[in-house]
C-alpha cells in the first residue's frame, strides 16, 4: 500500500471514529431520557453505527449505494425483531434456559434475515 492510499485510509478511519463517536453520544443521550434505564443501550450503538456507516457510503460510494444498504439494514433489522419474539415467546412458554433459546433460536434471525435480502435484491433490480 503506497503513502496517499495509507493516508487517504487513515483519514476515513478517523472520519468514521468521529461521526461514530457523534451518534453514539445522540443517540445515548436520548436513551437516558426514556425509562427503564436499560434502553439506553438500544439507542446508543447499532442505530448510531448505522447511520455513521451510511453517512460515508454516501460519500465514498454515492447515495445509490447507500440506499441499497440501507434496505438490507432494515431486512436485518425486521429479522431480529422476529428473533426477539419468537425468544421472548419461547422463554415464556417453556421456561427454558436463556442461552439455550437464544442459540437455538438463531436460526429463525438468519432464516428471516436472508429471504428477507432475497426479496429486497429481486424487489429491486
Amino acid at each position: 500500500m503506497d503513502r496517499k492510499a495509507r493516508g487517504a485510509l487513515l483519514k476515513e478511519i478517523v472520519l468514521r471514529f468521529l461521526i461514530g463517536g457523534a451518534a453514539v453520544s445522540a443517540f445515548a443521550a436520548l436513551g437516558n431520557l426514556f425509562k427503564p434505564k436499560s434502553f439506553a443501550g438500544l439507542f446508543g450503538a447499532a442505530p448510531s453505527v448505522a447511520l455513521a456507516t451510511l453517512l460515508l457510503t454516501v460519500f465514498h460510494d454515492g447515495k445509490r449505494f447507500a440506499a441499497s444498504e440501507a434496505r438490507f439494514m432494515m431486512a436485518g433489522a425486521a429479522a431480529f425483531f422476529v428473533y426477539t419474539a419468537v425468544v421472548s415467546w419461547l422463554l415464556m412458554r417453556f421456561k427454558r434456559p436463556a442461552l439455550a433459546v437464544t442459540i437455538l433460536a438463531a436460526p429463525v434471525w438468519f432464516g428471516v434475515a436472508f429471504g428477507l435480502c432475497f426479496l429486497f435484491s429481486e424487489a429491486w433490480q
